[in-house]
């Protein structure tokens, strides 16, 4: 959805039947997600007969992580590493877990890619998007000897 807004951004509001039907998803499950995105700040709505929805910021200004924040709330792989503060304190073991360290580090790396990617980043075309890889042969990834041909052996 918010890939769809992006790509229509600069020209007026689109309605969520119209996403819907772009991006093959249903209506009902849209119109859950616009609540928290609008609450969040990061979509505005426009009634009427050509209104619909609309990004308040530029694509280029909005990070997945604010996204997918607004969507699932804070991320935490694990609930002694969320930044929610209504979790503090739910594990006994949290002052003196040394798996705590991994989880952090887990939520972080998780957090700076999510923030590293905009929503125009997104939008962008597959075939330039920045974050495009050519496709990788089978042969590029297994290690040489890995396997035995009936020739080798």
């Amino acid at each position: 959805m918010m890939v769809e807004l992006a790509r229509h951004h600069g020209s007026g509001p689109i309605s969520l039947t119209e996403m819907a039907d772009h991006e093959s998803l249903p209506r009902p499950y849209l119109e859950q997600l616009v609540v928290s995105l609008r609450e969040a700040g990061l979509v505005q709505s426009t009634r009427g007969a050509h209104g619909g929805y609309q990004l308040t910021r530029d694509p280029s200004d909005i990070r997945m992580g604010e996204v997918l924040m607004a969507l699932e709330g804070p991320i935490a792989p694990m609930v002694c590493a969320s930044e929610d503060p209504t979790h503090a304190g739910i594990c006994e073991r949290m002052g003196f877990c040394n798996v705590n360290h991994l989880w952090t580090t887990v939520r972080n790396a998780i957090t700076g890619a999510l923030d590293s990617i905009t929503l125009a980043d997104l939008a962008t075309p597959r075939a330039s998007h920045p974050f495009h890889s050519p496709p990788v042969s089978v042969e590029a990834l297994t290690p040489p000897g890995a396997y035995a041909t009936t020739k080798d052996s």
